[in-house]
């Protein structure tokens, strides 16, 4: 079976997804520090080794940093975190305003950690070499060195926050995109199920049908031929010839089963006939090969059997015809009796006869009986058998009743 694959990828990490929004956030910060340092009067040699600390870190975000953060490697991840933080140093030390560049790397820290452990560590790092430049440039006194704790303090828990939030949202993250993929698996797996249990009951279904049609027809022409082939031997051209023409009809309504069957058509039999009919000519045809006499008898009128939804039809005809198989082949009687009537529970349809009967616990096995459940259990309806040996059989089929 034909799958689709989804057009979006759900089970990327949420980093990835917003990756554009980090890139803009970065690139912005960093061109708005560069634009307030010209502000700022330095020395020359200052403003060189400025502007060279910011090329660095340009550059190890571009060629080491997005990348490290798209495919999570350690070694990129780890390399870029350190140059990260040493060019931060340095540029607080030259800059102080350089500062407002740890709102973008603290979250830097974070994205590039597999555990709450190192990014906890990289951010002591990131607040603690910040401070340094700090200090750097205050000229490391005591004065600045308790103005600056503060600060550090504040950056540090405000960093493990951010961080921590982070972590939590990655990991939310990625639990839904696992449970996505697993739902969307289980989806396709039970698509699969459906349509291999759609191929079983088609293939139950066709067998069914085979073995309903075809097969009964197949096997009343090879009676009916040996029945002919006795009476030539004895010479009775007559009875031949009316065995033959009974083949004939048979095989003429076995072909025209067949054509039913592969365009799903109602079976031919009901297509220019009401049930009633059909079963006495099943009746009469069934008598007429093999001896046995069989009655039709009705327990409602003719024109409640012909309102019955087609469907109902269908599964008491072919239980008809699955019972007389059955009796042709097995029971050996004398004489068959086939009642339709309607109940309160529904309708239904009793074939009984006076046969050899048999043992239902050890006989229900047969393909034909259990076709016939198969048949009427999908219709919502049930099949009892009655029958003990030597006391012949009564097999019961009733459906539901419904709207027609």
């Amino acid at each position: 079976m034909d799958t689709v694959e989804p057009t979006t990828r759900v089970d990327e990490p949420i980093w990835i997804r917003s990756l554009i929004g980090w890139h803009i956030v970065f690139w912005v910060l960093l061109a708005v520090t560069v634009a307030t340092s010209f502000t700022e009067e330095m020395s020359s040699d200052r403003r060189i080794a400025y502007t060279g600390v910011i090329v660095v870190l340009a550059a190890a975000y571009q060629f080491v940093g997005m990348p490290a953060i798209t495919s999570r490697r350690r070694v990129p991840s780890y390399t870029y975190r350190i140059i990260l933080i040493g060019c931060l140093m340095v540029l607080v030390a030259l800059y102080p305003q350089s500062v407002f560049l740890l709102f973008i790397t603290s979250g830097h820290m974070w994205l590039l950690s597999e555990r709450v452990r190192e990014g906890a560590a990289f951010s002591v790092l990131l607040v603690i070499a910040v401070g340094s430049g700090q200090l750097w440039n205050a000229g490391w006194g005591w004065d600045a060195f308790w103005s600056t704790l503060p600060w550090m303090a504040v950056s540090l828990v405000v960093s493990l926050l951010f961080g921590i939030w982070i972590e939590r949202v990655i990991t939310q993250s990625e639990q839904r995109a696992e449970l996505i993929e697993q739902l969307q698996s289980a989806r396709h797996e039970l698509a699969e199920a459906h349509h291999t249990a759609g191929v079983m009951a088609e293939r139950e279904r066709m067998a069914r049908e085979i073995h309903d049609t075809l097969a009964q027809g197949m096997t009343s022409i090879v009676m009916l031929a040996q029945t002919a082939a006795v009476e030539l031997q004895r010479g009775g051209t007559d009875g031949a010839a009316a065995r033959l023409a009974a083949i004939e009809d048979t095989a003429r309504e076995n072909l025209a089963e067949a054509r039913a069957l592969v365009a799903a058509f109602t079976p031919v039999a009901l297509s220019g006939a009401t049930l009633t009919e059909v079963l006495r000519r099943q009746a009469e045809r069934f008598a007429a090969e093999t001896g046995v006499d069989v009655q039709v008898s009705l327990d409602l009128p003719d024109e409640e059997v012909t309102a019955l939804p087609q469907g109902q039809q269908v599964v008491l005809l072919r239980s008809a015809q699955e019972a007389l198989a059955n009796v042709r082949k097995h029971a050996g009687a004398t004489q068959v009796q086939i009642r339709l009537g309607l109940s309160d529970d529904g309708v239904w349809i009793e074939i009984s006869d006076d046969g050899s009967g048999f043992t239902p616990g050890a006989s229900d096995a047969g393909f034909g009986l259990a076709a016939m459940r198969g048949r009427v259990e999908e219709s919502g309806g049930s099949v009892q058998v009655e029958s003990s040996p030597g006391r012949g059989t009564r097999v019961q089929v009733l459906i539901p009743a419904e709207d027609a």
